[in-house]
């Protein structure tokens, strides 16, 4: 294996390599369609660098693994937004990942290894590259790979955690000409894993999102996924299926101090476009807090509801390292389904943020003990371009029928951005 110099001086000539490639790609692409060369040129031209830096060290304690996962990785996102032209513009964006020093972590759960898994493969590819039309009043059309984030990425998120992003071939469509109204909807077509690996997908999508009063929401959607392999193994040969559900959300202020936290949320998910008709369960989060100036605690709990044990409600297309703890141990929900109550707290002190939670999780199905864990996070901006963060999660089994272990992690991370 080479250096890491080596390695790191050859991912970025592959990944400035790809961004150049995407442009020229773009612009081929619209001179094809008749558009004046020169305008086209002129909108690149007047266009601006993106570039995201983010070195992380990652370390996993696994009950049942002989040996520790030590991953020092490194991703490089590097991106050229055009200017306009007559309402278009095109983004392109690279991501390069690769580790650093000796690979002493498995990032293939497909793969037998001493080592627990670590989600972040070495990769260099396009994440990015879509165009923008912003021709029709209060609205914007999209088309391309994308990263995608909807109200709290429950459904449909980036991934944004791991190194290789989760993001899609999408045509997407935003409006927003009624008041404190955004309307939204699109259409999947292809999605690209946090393991670089890609699959098929038909999905239409709708979210609208009402604004009654300032950081507080009232929202409805529908998630129409028609992809039989979502990834998560419910042993059923065909998993499509359609969300519908209702949101609240918001920070509702009493005094020019003190606000009250609280969500409330239910969906329904049920078989869709030939998908198994065991798949049939119900979700709900509830929750209320207070929050005095920087600080704040509320209480949750989350529910993804089980068929008498036979499914467990799925969100194949979210960011589910968020939710039911950052250890990442019910990515895919039981078939017993669970529930997750937790606490959590925040503050502001000096510049530090500090964040914790604690999760108690039971079954749904059976109420079996599901087991607790402990997550803390500490961020600190050193500089305005540049963040270090350090996080910690510590998630301890409870009754054997769980199939999960004891399992700790920490990672120290550095976010740079340009």
């Amino acid at each position: 294996m080479p250096g890491n110099g080596g390695i790191m001086r050859t991912s970025f000539k592959s990944l400035s390599f790809l961004v150049v490639c995407g442009v020229l790609g773009a612009a081929d692409s619209i001179q094809a369609q008749g558009l004046p060369a020169g305008s086209l040129l002129d909108a690149i031209g007047n266009g601006k660098p993106s570039l995201n830096l983010r070195p992380r060290y990652e370390h996993v304690e696994q009950d049942g693994k002989p040996e520790n996962a030590d991953a020092f990785t490194m991703r490089t996102l590097l991106g050229w937004r055009t200017g306009q032209w007559h309402g278009l513009s095109v983004y392109v964006e690279g991501i390069n990942v690769g580790h650093l020093g000796p690979e002493r972590y498995n990032d293939d759960p497909a793969r037998v290894s001493p080592y627990p898994l670590v989600a972040d493969p070495d990769s260099s590819d396009v994440n990015q590259m879509y165009a923008d039309y912003t021709g029709l009043s209060n609205t914007i059309v999209r088309a391309g790979r994308q990263s995608l984030k909807l109200d709290n990425v429950r459904f449909i998120g980036n991934v944004e955690f791991r190194q290789v992003m989760q993001v899609f071939n999408a045509v997407t469509v935003e409006n927003n000409s009624l008041p404190n109204t955004r309307l939204y909807a699109g259409y999947l077509l292809r999605q690209k894993t946090v393991f670089d690996t890609q699959r098929d997908i038909n999905e239409p999508f709708f979210n609208a999102r009402y604004t009654w009063k300032p950081n507080n929401v009232a929202i409805g959607y529908a998630y129409l996924q028609d992809q039989a392999n979502t990834g998560q193994a419910t042993g059923f040969a065909d998993n499509s299926n359609k969300i519908v559900g209702f949101r609240a959300d918001g920070h509702y202020p009493v005094s020019d101090s003190w606000g009250v936290l609280y969500t409330a949320e239910y969906a329904k998910q049920d078989p869709y476009s030939g998908g198994d008709p065991r798949i049939d369960a119900d979700y709900y989060h509830v929750a209320l807090g207070v929050q005095r100036k920087y600080a704040f605690v509320r209480l949750d709990q989350e529910k993804l509801g089980s068929n008498n044990g036979l499914y467990g409600f799925q969100t194949p297309l979210g960011t589910n390292h968020l939710f039911q703890g950052w250890a990442d141990l019910f990515l895919t929900t039981p078939k017993q389904g669970i529930r997750d109550t937790y606490v959590a707290g925040g503050a502001k002190l000096y510049k530090a943020t500090f964040y914790g939670e604690y999760h108690w999780y039971r079954s749904d199905f059976g109420n079996f003990d599901f087991g607790h864990e402990l997550d803390l996070a500490v961020s600190y901006p050193f500089l305005k371009s540049l963040v270090g963060k350090i996080e910690f999660a510590d998630y301890r089994a409870g009754d054997p029928i769980s199939a999960k272990v004891d399992t700790r992690k920490i990672w120290f991370t550095l976010i740079y951005n340009y």
